[in-house]
């Protein structure tokens, strides 16, 4: 039976961000004088976020994309425009829209997205995949993470090119910036996390890595397929953080 919900707005923070909820996956719409910066776009399994945004903006679309997997572009084909993301994310991302040609657009490290009276730093951060970025909006003191930092709510770190050891560097590079955040903007989890979120997340996998793990949990059964690729893994709970490896 398809349990799939249709996408809703989960949150108007203000009169120029929105929050989506598209099942366990988020999105988020920031409206700028000039452009409107998309970042993510969910499932794509039910309903349409177009539909959704339209009455919100008449403002163009920018499109990034955090990451490429399944949960984060479902959408993107809706919009029209070529999705901005690391270069290190587009082998994935054409092998998931099934076109080598498909348009995208390369997103740097250090890289500004300005929208119009408002602006986000790229931050490359892997681990999670090899091109995770985090988006850093230094005025209004937020870092928007992917599925870098969830929280509590499991982070993928099994499976092909997903890695503890560069996951761990990029933790430490966000822990050096936090003087310049204060609130976490995450794909998944608990909405929003404090700065120090990070600090948990770092001190978990550190502790894994260096073999300080707790007794290995059943993955739940909603993660099942997701997990299909790499049969064995198992779901490693800490304090502040929870990982599937």
């Amino acid at each position: 039976m398809n349990m799939d919900l249709p996408i809703e707005i989960e949150q108007k923070i203000d009169d120029c961000s929105y929050v989506f909820q598209d099942n366990d996956a988020r999105s988020f719409l920031f409206i700028g004088q000039t452009h409107a910066l998309l970042v993510d776009t969910g499932r794509g399994k039910v309903g349409s976020l177009k539909a959704l945004i339209d009455p919100l903006t008449d403002k163009p679309i920018l499109l990034v994309i955090t990451h490429a997997d399944n949960d984060h572009i479902g959408n993107n084909a809706e919009f029209g425009v070529a999705p901005h993301m690391h270069p290190s994310e587009m082998p994935d991302y054409f092998q998931k829209v099934g076109d080598l040609n498909a348009p995208v657009a390369p997103l740097w490290e250090g890289d500004v997205i300005d929208i119009g009276g408002r602006t986000f730093e790229v931050v490359l951060i892997p681990g999670h995949t090899p091109g995770s970025i985090a988006l850093l909006d230094r005025e209004n003191r937020i870092l928007l993470t992917g599925d870098s930092i969830t929280g509590t709510r499991p982070s993928f770190l099994c499976g092909p090119q997903r890695s503890f050891h560069p996951f761990i560097a990029s933790m430490e590079k966000l822990v050096k910036m936090q003087a310049a955040y204060d609130t976490i903007y995450a794909a998944h989890g608990a909405f929003p996390l404090p700065a120090q979120a990070v600090d948990q997340t770092l001190a978990a996998a550190k502790r894994f890595v260096a073999g300080d793990r707790p007794p290995p949990l059943e993955p739940p059964p909603e993660f099942a397929s997701r997990l299909a690729a790499t049969p064995g893994a198992k779901m490693w709970v800490y304090d502040g953080a929870t990982f599937f490896f």
